[in-house]
């Protein structure tokens, strides 16, 4: 009704407000005596149990043949093609014994100095060649630059840097090797020439596997076929 007054919290509300906190209080002290009483539950064991070991002699290890890191860690020379039947030598091949040296392999660049640093950077190890030539109209260089790779993947590098330099010339055709993740072969159809000496026409393959580069050149008076360089790069990457 009008002007009758608002309703008081009196002591009914008080008395139910305390008999239901003492229910609480109640509830949870017979709660934990009842758990005092109880014997307690053993725990789960945190060890596993021991699971029987296989018995019997263990996988075989590789034989050499069949094991990559024995052929390559071996002698480099072994894995390059062989010079084919009827084939000369070739002319320069900067390369005693098969082997070239860090300053020989540095030497072969338009700025020797600059590639030793970056060979020496890029933790250069050593390089198998072979070279030969058919006729006088065919020239062959192959060679197997390995690195030890131990702070960079530098024969992908130095892949990537011969294939940089293919592609930027005029002229020149590309393929995919295939088996290769970056294998890549170039036939130059305009030949390089310079003065006082017969024009040379060129063809090249770059590649890698582990910690080697493949790299073959090949010079000729004519104009060298996409089937000559490609079979020269599969096969060579055949044997790595």
């Amino acid at each position: 009704m009008p002007g009758t007054p608002p309703r008081r919290r009196g002591a009914t509300a008080l008395l139910l407000g305390t008999a239901a906190l003492s229910g609480l209080v109640a509830g949870a002290c017979a709660g934990y005596l009842v758990q005092a009483d109880r014997a307690p539950t053993p725990l789960p064991p945190l060890s596993q149990p021991v699971l029987p070991q296989a018995t019997g002699p263990g996988p075989e290890p590789l034989p050499a043949a069949q094991d990559r890191q024995v052929r390559v860690g071996g002698d480099l020379r072994k894995l390059l093609l062989k010079k084919p039947v009827g084939a000369k030598a070739a002319d320069r091949l900067p390369a005693p014994g098969g082997w070239m040296d860090i300053a020989a392999y540095a030497g072969d660049f338009t700025e020797p100095g600059d590639k030793f640093s970056s060979l020496v950077s890029n933790e250069f190890r050593r390089a198998a060649v072979v070279g030969w030539r058919n006729g006088t109209s065919f020239t062959v260089n192959i060679r197997l630059v390995q690195f030890r790779q131990e702070d960079s993947l530098a024969a992908i590098d130095s892949v990537g840097n011969h294939q940089e330099w293919a592609e930027s010339a005029p002229g020149v055709r590309s393929w995919g090797i295939p088996g290769t993740g970056d294998g890549m072969a170039y036939v130059h159809t305009r030949p390089y020439a310079e003065p006082g000496y017969a024009p040379v026409y060129r063809a090249e393959a770059h590649a890698s596997r582990g910690d080697v580069a493949m790299e073959i050149w090949a010079y000729g008076d004519r104009p060298i076929s996409r089937k000559a360089i490609m079979d020269l790069a599969e096969r060579q990457m055949e044997r790595l």
